[in-house]
């Protein structure tokens, strides 16, 4: 059982490594950002489309199990890990307000738009308000990924993208964690001070991570048991995972304390050589991850009128997005076209979207085709950010960080 179950976790490893680079290389060609080549790549590959053949032993080709998924959220860790050592801490203090209002208002918008438009359309409270909370949370993996790709990372509106999206991270979390609490009960309950009281909590433990961070992963990193060749790399890895878990530990998103060592990391001596080192690994974590997230798209349960619905699902995603996090952004970067990009920049959805809408399948508060719906949503939207994003920033050339002046 053992054997088989490795040969399963091996051979769909290999196939959508595969799969997404072959289709990276694809898209790129036409002219598209290779995240979108890697996405469809898992949505082809994934066990609901050519995957699922039984040709592993009468078995199908490719599994998302568990195991998968766990490879997944280690993928994403990397990339945040990857993306936090493009920005100092001086550099994210200075987008502290920008960065949390965009990134609230882009959790308050489409969850708010999102309740009462499907409450007007006749859904129940308790169904309608998971579907909002699946609205809320962008998918930071794919926004850096894509900014990267494009050598926008380091730019005004790339760096705003960045500390939104971890603020969105950090608020939609928050959201998640009041819903499932509704979830499990099976009522909708507003004790708005429990609600601030554990909005507050969460920020304050995020608050406090990014600080203990900063301040202690530079002096272990400056130590001299690192000299030798490969430990710091080794040692920023393993502190990468221990504030990761850190985070998990303490009921946050892993990816965001991934960041937060990421950012740590640029205030070491060693922080030139494991910049380096860590984009190697992500040359291998990031297609893998994006093809994870292609695999697990099930459009099964897809009839007109899931389209339908998940038509308007997907519209209500992309505006409030737009609107919630492009406005505020225009304030701070007095400039339209930037902020705009800001907006494009947050739509994608992941993670938060499927725990909430699985949750509430399982629960039996979600209708099947609600669920679908969100599957949907959360396919589309992986799938309109990097065009739009790569269209936005045709023939404009890239800028360079604060880092690289330096330099």
């Amino acid at each position: 059982m053992a054997e088989s179950e490795i040969l399963h976790i091996l051979v769909t490893v290999a196939v959508l490594l595969f799969a997404a680079k072959l289709l990276a290389r694809l898209v790129n060609k036409m002219k598209q950002s290779a995240v979108l080549g890697e996405i469809i790549a898992g949505i082809i590959i994934g066990p609901f489309a050519l995957g699922g053949l039984p040709l592993i032993n009468g078995e199908p080709l490719a599994v998302i199990d568990e195991t998968i998924l766990h490879i997944g959220e280690v993928a994403a860790i990397i990339i945040l890990f990857v993306a936090g050592m493009q920005t100092t801490p001086k550099e994210f203090a200075k987008l502290g307000a920008p960065s949390f209002t965009v990134g609230a208002l882009g959790v308050i918008a489409p969850f708010f738009v999102g309740f009462f438009v499907l409450s007007s359309m006749g859904i129940e409270t308790l169904p309608a308000v998971i579907v909002a909370t699946a609205l809320t949370a962008t998918s930071i993996a794919i926004s850096v990924q894509v900014l990267a790709e494009l050598r926008r990372l380091h730019s005004r509106e790339g760096r705003l993208i960045l500390g939104a999206a971890v603020a969105d991270d950090v608020l939609g979390i928050a959201v998640l964690s009041v819903v499932l609490t509704m979830v499990n009960t099976g009522t909708v309950t507003a004790d708005i001070p429990n609600i601030a009281l554990l909005l507050l909590q969460i920020l304050g433990i995020y608050c406090a991570i990014l600080v203990a961070s900063v301040f202690l992963v530079p002096r272990l990193l400056n130590s001299r048991l690192w000299e030798p060749k490969g430990s710091a790399e080794v040692a920023a890895t393993a502190t990468c995972f221990a504030i990761s878990g850190a985070a998990a530990f303490a009921g946050l998103s892993p990816i965001v304390g991934a960041f937060a060592a990421g950012m740590a990391v640029t205030a070491s001596k060693a922080a030139a050589k494991i910049r380096e080192y860590a984009e190697k690994l992500e040359v291998f974590f990031a297609p893998l991850f994006f093809a994870i997230v292609g695999a697990q798209v099930e459009l099964r349960g897809a009839n007109l009128e899931v389209l339908a619905l998940a038509g308007v699902v997907i519209a209500i995603a992309v505006v409030t997005k737009l609107v919630g996090c492009g406005l505020p952004a225009m304030i701070f970067l007095k400039d339209r076209r930037k902020s705009m990009k800001v907006g494009i920049g947050m739509i994608s959805r992941g993670e938060v979207g499927l725990i909430v809408a699985a949750a509430g399948a399982s629960a039996g508060v979600l209708s099947g085709a609600l669920y679908t719906t969100v599957v949907i949503m959360v396919a589309a939207s992986t799938i309109i950010t990097p065009v739009w994003l790569k269209v936005a920033y045709r023939k404009e050339p890239p800028e360079a960080s604060a880092l690289e002046q330096v330099r």
